[in-house]
């Protein structure tokens, strides 16, 4: 089992920056990549960004060159860096891994709100 705490959401205005991190604990040597997620209120959820052990990255194309998600040197630790936000970044931001058991785990998720 693996648990995710997300951390770091709140409200900003339209060209804010944020940064968000998710704490794993747990069995965190199964995890073979993390994610970021989003949701918007009426929206299905999304992904934000994702990065694998190997070090590969994908970004939504929405957020590509605004948003950069990182590994924190203790190796339960992710982050997203969140720059010139937008009001369509507004949205619940889930942590999410995958492990090499075939199970993933989700966070709570934590709100992020871009408005003037």
């Amino acid at each position: 089992q693996v648990q995710l705490v997300e951390s770091g959401g709140g409200l900003v205005q339209p060209g804010g920056s944020l940064r968000l991190s998710c704490a794993a604990s747990g069995n965190i040597y199964g995890i073979n990549a993390m994610g970021w997620y989003r949701q918007a209120p009426g929206k299905e959820r999304e992904l934000v960004s994702r990065l694998t052990l190997s070090g590969t990255t994908t970004y939504a194309d929405s957020v590509k060159g605004r948003f950069t998600i990182s590994r924190g040197n203790a190796k339960n630790l992710m982050y997203l860096q969140m720059n010139s936000l937008k009001p369509e970044d507004t949205a619940v931001y889930y942590c999410k891994v995958d492990t090499q058991y075939g199970v993933d785990y989700w966070g709570k998720g934590t709100l992020v709100t871009v408005s003037s």
